[in-house]
């Protein structure tokens, strides 16, 4: 996990697939954390991605750093504790000025059952469970 958690870092920005309906959905993210052994990410529960993971929780997730790429399957669980939130409001400061720990809007999500899958051209992908 620490690995994906590094190459997610490394990139600063991901794409993070849902479904609405029979539609996909794809926007960037920037939020990765790791709390208590899981792997978080952090949007807001008034945006239209908090309400497609509500309805199907399955996402998908990519990232290119030039050379190699990343795709992780996973089920995003929300997790409400104030010290999941404020522990991710801490890692990235500059979402203070957006969100709080409190607002009521900051949501937490954990990758369950994820599957991450990293390629690059001539090499044999990488599989890490978690």
């Amino acid at each position: 996990m620490k690995e994906v958690y590094d190459f997610l870092k490394k990139c600063q920005t991901y794409y993070l697939s849902t479904v609405e309906g029979d539609q996909p959905r794809v926007r960037p993210f920037g939020t990765v954390d790791i709390f208590e052994g899981k792997l978080y990410i952090q949007t807001g529960k008034l945006k239209n991605v908090s309400k497609q993971i509500k309805s199907n929780p399955k996402i998908e997730i990519c990232a290119f750093d030039g050379g190699t790429w990343i795709r992780i399957q996973a089920l995003a669980i929300e997790d409400d504790r104030r010290e999941v939130r404020q522990h991710m409001l801490d890692a990235y400061p500059s979402l203070q000025s957006m969100y709080s720990a409190d607002d009521g809007n900051t949501q937490a999500l954990y990758l369950k059952n994820a599957v991450a899958t990293i390629e690059s051209f001539g090499k044999e992908p990488k599989v890490i469970r978690f």
